[in-house]
């Protein structure tokens, strides 16, 4: 991957390389032309279901939490994470993302990387590592000018589950970040964490919100007793409705359910039912996540019955009621498998053009660094030069054995893998995630931020666009593209034809757009 662009190989209209920006974001621009169409998206941009498009368009594709993709990494030089973190903008706010990989059970549909174990000292044994690790990098980050702590914005706890640790460890974690980073206060800030409702103590959700964290996400998947069994992940609709009484008595601003549609057992009767009931529960957020059935990747998968899964029909018919249902009772299409209430922060962000992705998904925190603690997390951190994303190694032991080593010799740094991303990378970047995040690609926009033409430098990618803008996909004319309502569920679709690294690798590694 060229670190910058070579100018003897670049078309001649990509000028002004080196004075753009090193991490853009997607931003609406006053006289976007379609900068208007985003404040009443619920009614004008709802997603329409189209049984035989989506059919004909339904094929396999990164969900872009990153452009390129975490399957361009490769092996970093030595010392190189260090120079990173030290030259990284000391004014740029920080998004901090913890890794707590330990499950008590093991949920058979999983394809995160997790360790099942009822051992409460693993969880104590790891959290010495993280604040290790904490440690080590924080020595390496610049101070703001006026000498303050590095200022966090954002911060999530993601799993495996989060919850694993006992609230004396979450307690002992959130103090000690107290003493690294200066953080907003909770009411300007977004700090989350994820939830297994099982794994939860009677005093749980008080201490996480009196720490600090205002919003919670709970992995609910189904609400029928069958589907739980087969994907052995069993807990009572009662329980989901108690804990998130008790979370909206306590103050978390949000709330978010995942559920996942393609599970065994389950129908579009079965589906429809646990959809309304959770509806009925009031979420601020969902996420309905497509099961990809990938066995012969994920060991866990094996213990699923392929006879017992959904036919491709009737997981299609699943989706759409489940989009149906959901903008009928009120909730805004997000993308790629997301929606929210039209009040909730999310929802406001994309209409006011504010909406991001990174490796966390969507997020309203699109200017901070990302930095990543713990076992295969990830960090994306941009520089006066470059954009960088670095990821921790896979493996519990070798991360372990990294942190032991950097105790003793502060050069060496946990990231074993990286990616650099090139001006041209991140002229695409910018170009796929205001398609995924905005529904638009506005050409004006892109030539002031990348000094080029767009439609010129763009032109194979724009007749690639030609069948989706016949199927309505798509509209196209000299002022942009925008996803209209019958492509919103095929973002992805719209989104790949500007990825330079689908062409020749990766085409079988990713899974299906619906």
């Amino acid at each position: 991957m060229s670190e910058q662009l070579d100018i003897n190989s670049t078309p001649e209209h990509l000028i002004n390389a080196s004075e753009q920006p090193t991490m853009v974001r997607p931003v609406v621009q006053p006289d976007n032309p379609y900068a208007s169409t985003r404040g009443s998206i619920t009614s004008k941009q709802l997603p329409a279901f189209d049984q035989d498009i989506i059919n004909k368009y339904d094929r396999s594709g990164p969900r872009y939490t990153s452009y390129p993709t975490a399957l361009e990494f490769a092996p970093i030089p030595d010392g190189l994470e260090a120079k990173i973190l030290q030259s990284r903008e000391a004014h740029a706010p920080l998004s901090l993302y913890f890794h707590i990989p330990f499950c008590r059970h093991l949920c058979y549909y999983c394809a995160c990387n997790k360790i099942i174990t009822k051992k409460n000292s693993d969880a104590g044994d790891y959290l010495e590592y993280l604040i290790a690790e904490i440690k080590h990098k924080r020595i390496l980050l610049t101070p703001a000018e006026d000498g303050k702590k590095p200022l966090v914005r954002q911060l999530h706890f993601g799993g495996g589950t989060p919850t694993f640790l006992q609230d004396n460890e979450l307690i002992q974690l959130w103090e000690f970040l107290q003493t690294q980073f200066e953080f907003l206060p909770e009411d300007q800030g977004d700090y989350s964490i994820e939830i297994d409702p099982r794994e939860l103590s009677g005093e749980t959700l008080k201490v996480l919100r009196n720490l600090g964290f205002n919003r919670i996400s709970l992995g609910v998947q189904d609400l029928e007793e069958t589907v739980q069994v087969a994907v052995n992940r069993v807990h009572s609709a009662e329980l989901i409705e108690n804990v998130l009484n008790e979370a909206r008595k306590l103050g978390f601003h949000s709330i978010n359910i995942d559920l996942i549609y393609g599970l065994p057992h389950q129908t579009p009767a079965t589906l429809d039912k646990t959809v309304r009931r959770v509806i009925k529960m009031s979420p601020d957020r969902l996420s309905v996540f497509n099961y990809a059935h990938l066995p012969e990747r994920f060991k866990a998968q094996r213990q699923i019955k392929e006879a017992d899964l959904p036919t491709p029909a009737a997981k299609l018919t699943m989706l759409g009621n489940t989009i149906n249902t959901l903008t009928e009772a009120g909730y805004q299409y997000i993308g790629i498998d997301h929606f929210a209430k039209p009040d909730d922060e999310l929802a406001i962000a994309q209409r006011e053009g504010k909406l991001h992705r990174n490796f966390q998904g969507y997020t309203i925190m699109g200017d901070c660094d990302l930095l990543g603690f713990g076992v295969s997390s990830i960090s994306q951190i941009a520089n006066a030069n470059s954009s960088y994303m670095l990821q921790n190694h896979t493996d519990l032991e070798v991360y372990k054995d990294t942190i032991d080593a950097a105790r003793n010799n502060p050069t060496v740094m946990p990231a074993v893998n990286m990616i650099k991303t090139s001006i041209k990378d991140r002229l695409r970047e910018y170009v796929i995630m205001n398609l995924l995040c905005h529904d638009y690609m506005d050409f004006k926009d892109i030539n002031q931020k990348f000094g080029i033409d767009a439609i010129t430098y763009f032109i194979d990618e724009i007749q690639k666009l030609g069948e989706m803008q016949q199927d309505r996909l798509i509209d196209m004319d000299a002022a942009g593209i925008r996803v209209l309502p019958r492509g919103r569920l095929l973002g992805r679709n719209v989104a790949m034809v500007f990825d330079e690294y689908l062409t020749t690798k990766h085409k079988d590694r990713f899974s299906k757009v619906i």
